[in-house]
């Protein structure tokens, strides 16, 4: 899978948390637009059907990301 570079989904998310703090999903056409733009960019950057899954991905994907231990085994 082609994986998109640091520096776009660094930018995806900050356009997307932009749009989220201004609500623009109630806000004009041009705004509702534009949030819808860039969650199906994320989407399809990330490989993702979903914008919280795509957010998800996307973060994880960012050089310093460190998954989360979801493992029921013990460290030994």
């Amino acid at each position: 899978m082609l994986m998109a570079h640091p520096a776009v989904l660094t930018d995806l998310l900050k356009q997307y948390a932009s749009l989220q703090a201004l609500h623009a999903e109630h806000g004009t056409p041009e705004a509702r637009q534009r949030l819808e733009d860039v969650s199906y960019t994320l989407c399809i950057a990330t490989g993702t059907r979903d914008i919280e899954s795509a957010l998800v991905a996307a973060r994880h994907q960012l050089p310093g990301a460190r998954p989360a231990d979801d493992s029921l085994v013990a460290p030994a």
